[in-house]
């Protein structure tokens, strides 16, 4: 038999082997967490374990295709390997989503239920807003969608939100809204995000025959990423792993970065304590970094209390010194990353093996205006591909045609192309009232519902990149985009690569193939945007939290300033503890990203709200060893353990 653990190291050998009962593998960055989870899968079933009883979640669509086309790799390349049925792999929206549909008479809802977009929920949220007699402008739909999102990712439901919010006037109005936003939901048959968890969960708790069919069918759960699980992803994981508690979570408390949007650092931290007996296995040799640049996440992370002590370290010693560029303001700074990355361009680096990082949105607008001026091609991400016009546009049709109570789609496609149907008559057919039309408008309706009627008739019985095929030709938008200029011809470009992306679902079943490519697309984070073939080879700028999970060549982390990086909201007095440990674990997050080389930017002077306000070197910087630091000639003189001195 093929000795799949050869090229394992002894702890992720270790992970690998162990079948039954819990298991907790604490994964440094970069250190091959993947592929041991991977073989650990096919460890599984080689042991005869049906695939199929295999689940495995993660957080990202990219993350989790990342995965199943290694799983797959493992198993097809296997020969002594017999597997009829595939694992479960995905994220935990996909997972909730594949329960809800399988599950929709007992739920009664329809199975082609609509998933909200935060685009889609947000209006909602802004109807129920105007629905209360209240105005927008003062009661901001955002602010209220944050809230009512972190109360579900607490496991709290609207009905359960409602008696406790008479604290004051505003938990009241957004309890009130949180009421009317889930009625009009439920009646399109529509759920946002976080519903896709908290209704899976609640099911799971409430129905004992359908939470002991899950847990009979996936006997071996794995959990990917688990520091940043939220109360109800650590619910859905308990309560799914219950039977036999073959659960096994790989995590590194060092990169838990996402507090802000519910994730629970203690979920990691106290495993051992929720599954007694548990096996604990610690992987610490990276296959990304250099020494050089290990060594200085090493010496950033363990500053940090709240954490699993580890130490990075990787068999390729040395590496290149680390950068550090102090500018005289954001505009130098941004005019020094272009000049280097221009350099390192001559030197064969491609451009997208480099990254620029920031801690606020904001900073990208000096460096853009740098990457301009040089003429130097980037990507900044976040900008969705399934975000776009055309293709929402293109989507909305498919949704609307499948689920015909969706009338958030039908209010977004009835004029796409311009049909001649007014508000007035828009309203009558969302009530049900299209027999009161005038002969001419009930003519348009009935014309646009025998087109949604052939939209899902072709959907239900061909590949999805067919069904965009005719819907691109059928509902006119290929015809009308093609006689416009530059930017029709840009928009009609995207579709083609919609129909190209389509392809990928061609080899499923015509109605899973669709309901899959929907899904996707509802459920796509600003990473998928690396995935699309018209982005070609650009320098990438982002967030650090857009970068987890990615790695690159040559990384740039602009804006060590205090205040910025470490991070502090303006008008903020003071920094609590754990707040300053997130900031530092980011900061670990940024310098674990590259893989050859890294650049550390500050600014002497920034420009904020209009005002140019003198800056401190981030304390960060202090804590790498001045041995690990090559200071940029011009500009710092000399960097000093716990201080910067100029000179």
């Amino acid at each position: 038999m093929q000795d799949y653990t050869l090229g394992l190291n002894e702890p992720q050998k270790e992970a690998v082997l162990h079948t039954n009962g819990p298991l907790l593998i604490i994964a440094g960055a970069g250190a091959g967490k993947t592929k041991t989870l991977t073989h650990r899968i096919l460890h599984l079933i080689q042991n005869g374990i049906p695939a199929n009883n295999i689940l495995a979640v993660t957080f990202t669509n990219k993350a989790a295709q990342e995965m199943k086309e290694r799983v797959y790799a493992l198993l097809e390349n296997d020969q002594n390997t017999n597997y009829q049925k595939t694992p479960f792999i995905g994220t935990f929206h996909s997972l909730g989503i594949h329960i809800l549909r399988n599950e929709h008479k007992i739920l009664g809802i329809p199975s082609h239920f609509t998933v909200l977009d935060q685009t889609d929920s947000r209006n909602f949220i802004k109807d129920s807003v105007k629905a209360k007699n209240l105005d927008p402008k003062q009661f901001d739909p955002k602010k209220i969608q944050s809230i009512i999102s972190k109360q579900k990712g607490e496991c709290m439901t609207a009905e359960a939100f409602y008696p406790i919010s008479n604290t004051g006037y505003f938990p009241r109005i957004v309890a009130e809204v949180w009421l009317d936003y889930e009625k009009k939901a439920r009646k399109e048959g529509a759920f946002d995000f976080d519903d896709l968890l908290l209704k899976t969960l609640m099911l799971l708790k409430e129905n004992q025959s359908v939470r002991e069919k899950y847990q009979d069918i996936w006997r071996f759960i794995h959990i990917d990423e688990y520091q940043d699980t939220n109360t109800v992803q650590y619910e859905l994981s308990r309560i799914l792993s219950g039977k036999e508690r073959n659960i096994c979570v790989v995590g590194d408390a060092d990169q838990n970065i996402y507090s802000w949007r519910g994730a629970n650092i203690r979920n990691i931290l106290h495993f051992e304590k929720d599954y007694p007996g548990a096996k604990v296995v610690l992987l610490e040799e990276n296959y990304r970094s250099t020494q050089n640049i290990l060594s200085a996440a090493n010496s950033v992370i363990q500053k940090n209390k709240i954490r699993v002590p580890k130490n990075l370290f990787t068999k390729s010693q040395g590496g290149e010194k680390i950068s550090l560029y102090e500018g005289y303001d954001e505009n130098d700074e941004a005019s020094f990353v272009a000049e280097k990355i221009r350099d390192l361009v001559k030197k064969d680096v491609s451009y997208q093996d480099i990254a620029i990082l920031f801690r606020a949105n904001y900073q990208s607008r000096a460096i853009e205006e740098a990457m301009l001026s040089a003429d130097i091609p980037y990507q900044v991400l976040g900008v969705k591909f399934f975000e776009r016009k055309e293709v929402k546009d293109v989507l909305s049709f498919l949704r609307a045609a499948l689920n015909p109570d969706g009338a958030i789609d039908m209010k977004r496609i009835i004029n796409v192309p311009p049909r001649g149907i007014g508000e007035v008559t828009l309203k009558k057919i969302l009530a049900g009232e299209t027999e009161s039309l005038p002969a001419t408008a009930k003519k348009k309706v009935l014309e646009f519902k025998t087109l949604l009627g052939k939209i899902k008739e072709t959907a239900l019985k061909n590949k999805p990149s067919d069904t965009i095929k005719y819907i691109l030709k059928e509902t006119g938008m290929e015809n009308g985009l093609s006689l416009g200029g530059e930017e029709e011809q840009e928009r009609i470009e995207n579709l083609y690569e919609l129909v190209t992306l389509a392809t990928k679902y061609d080899m499923l079943p015509e109605e899973e193939g669709i309901q899959k490519l929907l899904e996707d697309a509802a459920l796509a984070s600003d990473q998928d945007s690396l995935m699309h073939k018209n982005d070609g080879s650009r320098v990438r700028l982002m967030t650090v939290h857009a970068a987890k999970g990615l790695e690159f060549g040559n990384v740039f982390i602009t804006g060590l300033e205090d205040g910025l990086f470490p991070h502090k909201s303006f008008g903020e007095s003071g920094v609590s503890q754990e707040h300053k440990e997130e900031e530092r674990r980011l900061f670990y997050v940024a310098i674990t990203r590259a893989k050859k080389r890294l650049f550390l930017t500050y600014a002497s002077v920034r420009t904020i709200f209009g005002s140019r306000n003198m800056t401190v070197p981030s304390e960060f910087l202090s804590d790498i060893p001045e041995e690990l630091i090559e200071a940029e000639e011009g500009r710092t003189k000399e960097f000093g353990v716990g201080k910067i001195v100029y000179l």
